[in-house]
């Protein structure tokens, strides 16, 4: 996929400035990653912020085949 470049609005980019150095990412990774989330929130509005990122997380843990089996009935 090819990349785009976009203009934003100093706000956002001021705003993924600070949080992407906090959680040791990149600017545009920053702003990437508010958009997955906001993508999936609003194709999915009954999910909340924390189901959603736990969602987002085992799917990479799918791709990377970092899954372990879960036994129902197990406790």
């Amino acid at each position: 996929m090819k990349d785009s470049a976009v203009k934003l609005s100093y706000e956002i980019v001021a705003d993924a400035r600070i949080v992407s150095k906090a959680l040791s990412r990149s600017i545009a990774g920053q702003i990437e990653h508010w958009a997955k989330i906001g993508k999936v929130a609003e194709e999915n509005p009954d999910l909340s912020y924390e189901y959603i990122k736990k969602l987002l997380i085992a799917q990479e843990e799918a791709r990377s085949a970092q899954l372990e089996p879960y036994n129902f009935g197990d406790k």
